[in-house]
């Protein structure tokens, strides 16, 4: 019986804990690894000509925020033609659902701010179903984080492709 307590005690101590973190997360100057933050407050935005991309084939992950609600995460990011893009997978899954809520948001308003190397661009969230860059967005998917997506998980909603294309005044 004794040991009971004990083990209820660190398991009510852990989801204590645990919920404090999540819950601190949405107060911080970006996201904490996989947890979500909060809004940015540092940075500087880049105004000006669309940057040439390039540069984030060679990028693991990024961080960026919707400005509705003003959340921020981290996120894979593939370049292709000049373009970024960003996906979402286990769309299909109840813990998909349950654990991605940023991509639905992003379909309501999909006004963006990515963060690289401490430079803010604005950006705009469009989803990816079909097209000709579908299949090359794919195989970069594909080549830098070996995820085995295909057309289908595509068009069977388990994977979500969003182009962050520039923010239109």
């Amino acid at each position: 019986m004794k040991l009971l307590r004990v083990l209820l005690g660190v398991v009510v101590g852990l989801v204590a804990v645990i919920a404090a973190v999540l819950m601190g997360a949405r107060f911080a100057d970006g996201p904490l690894g996989l947890i979500a933050g909060g809004p940015f407050r540092s940075g500087t935005l880049v105004s000006g000509p669309e940057p040439d991309w390039r540069f984030a084939r060679d990028l693991n992950t990024v961080a960026f925020q919707l400005l509705d609600p003003a959340r921020s995460r981290t996120t894979w990011i593939m370049e292709y033609d000049g373009r970024i893009y960003i996906p979402c997978g286990y769309m299909d899954t109840a813990w998909g659902r349950l654990w991605k809520h940023w991509p639905i948001e992003a379909e309501r308003d999909g006004r963006a701010i990515l963060r690289i190397d401490g430079k803010l661009y604005e950006r705009r969230l469009q989803r990816l179903r079909s097209g000709p860059a579908l299949e090359p967005v794919l195989a970069e998917l594909n080549r830098k984080y070996a995820a085995g997506a295909t057309p289908a998980t595509v068009a069977r909603d388990s994977l979500w492709l969003f182009e962050m294309a520039p923010r239109q005044p």
